[in-house]
């Protein structure tokens, strides 16, 4: 049982700090007005209904997060 418990503690611990980060994300949405509108970015409308996938925003966060974790992580 406590393999288990660790695991869910880590999970817990893991939602809260992604929730921690959209709210971020939320409040800075207004001040960078360029994330999530980048040439790459697919966006189509048809009459009642949108589709939004920003491909270049994701590529440009996970390259940065790459570098970030590759600078950080060494041990």
């Amino acid at each position: 049982m406590i393999p288990l418990g660790k695991m869910l503690l880590l999970f817990g611990v893991l939602m809260v700090c992604l929730g921690l980060a959209l709210l971020v994300a939320g409040h800075f949405s207004g001040k960078v007005p360029w994330l999530g509108r980048l040439p790459g970015d697919i966006h189509i409308q048809r009459g009642s209904w949108s589709v939004y996938f920003p491909l270049a925003t994701c590529l440009i966060i996970s390259v940065i997060l790459t570098l970030l974790f590759s600078l950080f992580g060494r041990r």
